[in-house]
């Protein structure tokens, strides 16, 4: 029965973010580990689809954009990820975020506000569902923090995200705290 339920509350969440508007691919520019693009990397060849330039190095890796801004990766006519099964960290871990408080030395996890994220909405009406995937995200975020370089971990913590709550927080380990 358990196993039934996750099943249908995923695929709940999925066709919420299929009747979504709001275009959570454009413009997000999640970070990319050289594990992970690895990982996509044999991905797409596997799948046997070839994308120009697939990531951008600038302050730190990211998936390339087309002209829109939106991601490389993102397939406009179903308003689904191309590459699902080997995303970004921080694309798993969506609508939750998160910051590292240097002064606490905490990481503290966000939700954004339903207004941005209509799954986020679904999420913090349904209680289990959303204490179910804080956990998948806090595995994936804390996967790429530890394997992001200090210059890219300073770069995404500068980013803002201003539409979010506070849903959490957790100690942080020292060796992450000293990249900052």
């Amino acid at each position: 029965m358990r196993r039934h339920r996750k099943f249908e509350r995923q695929r709940n969440f999925f066709n919420v973010c299929g009747k979504c508007h709001i275009h959570c691919c454009r413009d997000a520019r999640p970070p990319i580990t050289e594990s992970r693009m690895k990982i996509i990397e044999e991905y797409l060849k596997k799948q046997d689809m070839r994308i120009e330039r697939p990531f951008i190095r600038a302050e730190y890796v990211f998936p390339g954009e087309d002209q829109e801004g939106y991601c490389i990766f993102y397939d406009k006519a179903t308003k689904r990820c191309r590459i699902h099964p080997v995303k970004p960290e921080t694309c798993v871990a969506g609508p939750i975020t998160f910051d590292i408080n240097r002064n606490s030395g905490k990481i503290e996890w966000y939700l954004k506000f339903e207004e941005i994220c209509p799954l986020a909405g679904a999420m913090h009406r349904d209680k289990e569902a959303l204490r179910e995937h804080l956990k998948t995200a806090k595995i994936e975020i804390m996967r790429l923090v530890r394997e992001l370089p200090p210059e890219a971990l300073r770069a995404i913590l500068k980013r803002e995200e201003p539409e979010t709550f506070k849903i959490a927080e957790d100690d942080v380990d020292r060796d992450i705290l000293s990249k900052l």
